[in-house]
C-alpha cells in the first residue's frame, strides 16, 4: 500500500521506533482502492503494562494530501514572491522606465523613474490604466501592437509619444520580453521605455537636411541644362507665332479660306499646351516642396527624364536608346526625386563619354520587371568606373570631377534607399559604367530606409 519511493523510508523509521521504544510518526504516500496515492501522516504509539514493558503498539494514519497541497502552494508563492522582490529591486536600479505584466498583459508594477516621469501613482497605472500617458494618435498603435505580442508570446517593439507630468509629450521606444517557466510557458513580461526623442529629433534634422541637399542638387542639374530649356520652350512659342501668322493671312483672304483658319488656331493651341508642359516640368524639378508619394508610371517620367537631358547628351555627342519593357506596375513614390536621380545618372554618363575620342557614345536606358518590383539601368560606353572606386562612388563629398561637389551619388542613393530601392554601381561590358536602381511596385508599402546601413551592392 505504501509508495515504492517511501517505503524503504518508512521501514526505516519504523524499525528505529521499535528500538527506541517511543512514539514516532513519518509521512509516507498510501494507495487508495483507486489506485492513486495520498499523502499521509503514520504515527505509532507504545502500549505497556504494569512493569512498562511494550506490549504492543497501535498506530493512526491521518490524511494529509491537501496539507501538503497548501504547502506547496504556499512555498511556491514564497518563491515567486521573492523572485518578484528580487525583480523590483532590479528594475528600480537600471537607469530606464521599466515595468512588469502578468501573462495575460495585466501590467501589475511600474518602477519609480517610469512613475516620475508620467506624474502618476502606481494606482493610477496598473493594469490597463498605463494607456493614459500615451499620445492619443499613437495609442491605437500601441494597443495593437501589445495584443500581438501576447498573443504571438514573442518579444517586440513600439515607437510612440509618451506624456510627460507637464503635460508635454517625448517619443519612447517600448520594449517587451516574455518570461518563461522550465516549461516553455510565458509567466510574465517585462518592458522598458527608453527616451529617443533626442535621436527622433535628430534623424528628423538628417532627413531635412537630405531634403535640402537633394533641392539644392536640382537647381544645379537644372542650370547646366539651361540653355536647353531655353530652346526647348523657344521653339513652341516661335512655331505659334508662324501659326498664328498663317491664321491671320487666311483671314484676309477674300473669302477667308476658315478650315486653314481652324486648323492653324489648333496648332497655336498645341504649341502653347507643349510650352506649359515644359515650364510645368522645369517648376517642378526647381520648386522647393515635400516629398509627394502618388502612384505613376516609370517609363512615362524616364522619358520626360531624356528630353530635359538632350542639351547635354547632344553636346556631348552620345546616342541615347531605350530599351523600356512594356506593362510595368506603377511605383509609389516622389515622381520628381525619383527623376532628379535618372537625371543625375544620365548627366553623368554624358559627361564620362564625352571623355572619350575614339569608339561610339553610346547611352542605354532599360527598364524590367525585378521580383515585386522594378529595374532601372543607365550603361554607358564611358571610361567606366575604376574598380578600387566602386565602394567609394556613393560617399558624400567623393568626386571624380574637378568641378564636381561629389554630392549626386550620394544623394541618388539616399533617395532610392528612402523608397525602399538599392542603387549600385558595376562594369558594363564590354566598356562603360552601368549604374542601376530597383524600385517596389506601388503594391509593396513604402519602406522609411533614410537611417538604413548604405549598400553599395548591388541584389544577388
Amino acid at each position: 500500500m505504501i509508495h515504492p519511493d517511501d517505503a524503504p523510508r518508512l521501514r526505516d523509521a519504523w524499525l528505529q521506533t521499535l528500538a527506541s521504544k517511543k512514539p514516532g510518526e513519518s509521512e509516507a504516500r498510501v494507495r487508495g482502492s483507486d489506485g492513486s496515492y495520498r499523502w499521509f501522516l503514520i504515527r505509532a504509539e507504545p502500549s505497556r503494562d504494569e512493569a512498562g514493558a511494550i506490549v504492543a503498539w497501535y498506530g493512526t494514519h491521518t490524511d494529509i494530501q491537501d496539507l501538503k497541497t497548501a504547502e506547496s502552494a504556499l512555498r511556491q508563492s514564497e518563491a515567486e514572491l521573492a523572485n518578484v522582490r528580487h525583480v523590483q529591486q532590479t528594475l528600480e536600479s537600471i537607469p530606464v522606465a521599466a515595468w512588469r505584466a502578468r501573462a495575460d498583459g495585466f501590467v501589475e508594477y511600474f518602477n519609480k523613474r517610469w512613475l516620475d516621469y508620467a506624474g502618476v501613482s502606481l494606482d493610477q497605472a496598473l493594469g490597463w490604466q498605463w494607456v493614459a500617458s500615451f499620445h492619443p494618435e499613437d495609442l491605437p498603435r500601441v494597443n495593437d501592437v501589445w495584443l500581438q505580442l501576447l498573443a504571438s508570446e514573442k518579444p517586440g517593439e513600439v515607437e510612440a509619444r509618451m506624456r510627460c507630468y507637464d503635460g508635454s509629450y517625448r517619443w519612447f521606444l517600448a520594449r517587451a520580453e516574455p518570461s518563461r517557466d522550465d516549461t516553455g510557458r510565458v509567466v510574465a513580461w517585462y518592458g522598458t521605455n527608453t527616451d529617443i526623442e533626442d535621436r527622433t529629433q535628430a534623424l528628423a534634422r538628417l532627413q531635412q537636411m537630405e531634403a535640402d541637399f537633394a533641392h539644392i542638387n536640382r537647381v544645379s542639374m537644372m542650370g547646366e541644362l539651361a540653355a536647353s530649356l531655353s530652346h526647348e520652350i523657344t521653339q513652341p512659342i516661335a512655331s505659334a507665332r508662324n501659326n498664328a501668322r498663317a491664321a491671320q493671312n487666311f483671314l484676309k483672304m477674300q473669302p477667308p479660306d476658315l478650315s486653314e483658319v481652324r486648323e492653324a488656331l489648333s496648332c497655336v493651341v498645341a504649341d502653347a499646351d507643349r510650352s506649359g508642359e515644359i515650364i510645368d516640368r522645369i517648376r517642378e524639378q526647381i520648386k522647393k516642396a515635400p516629398p509627394r508619394k502618388e502612384r505613376f508610371d516609370l517609363n512615362a517620367a524616364i522619358n520626360e527624364v531624356i528630353i530635359l537631358a538632350q542639351s547635354v547628351t547632344v553636346r556631348n555627342g552620345v546616342s541615347v536608346q531605350t530599351r523600356l519593357a512594356e506593362g510595368l506596375p506603377p511605383v509609389l513614390g516622389d515622381r520628381v526625386q525619383l527623376q532628379q536621380v535618372l537625371l543625375n545618372l544620365v548627366l553623368n554618363a554624358a559627361e564620362a563619354m564625352g571623355s572619350v575620342e575614339e569608339g561610339a557614345r553610346e547611352l542605354l536606358i532599360s527598364t524590367e520587371q525585378y521580383q515585386a518590383g522594378v529595374l532601372v539601368a543607365v550603361r554607358d560606353s564611358g571610361p567606366g568606373i575604376d574598380r578600387a572606386h566602386l565602394d567609394r562612388v556613393f560617399d558624400a563629398f567623393y568626386t571624380t570631377k574637378s568641378s564636381g561637389t561629389g554630392m549626386g551619388l550620394s544623394i541618388c542613393r539616399s533617395i532610392i534607399h528612402a523608397h525602399g530601392g538599392q542603387l549600385w554601381a558595376g562594369a558594363n561590358e564590354p566598356r562603360g559604367a552601368a549604374l542601376q536602381f530597383t524600385l517596389p511596385d506601388a503594391e509593396r508599402d513604402l519602406t522609411s530606409s533614410l537611417q538604413a546601413s548604405h549598400r553599395t551592392g548591388g541584389p544577388r
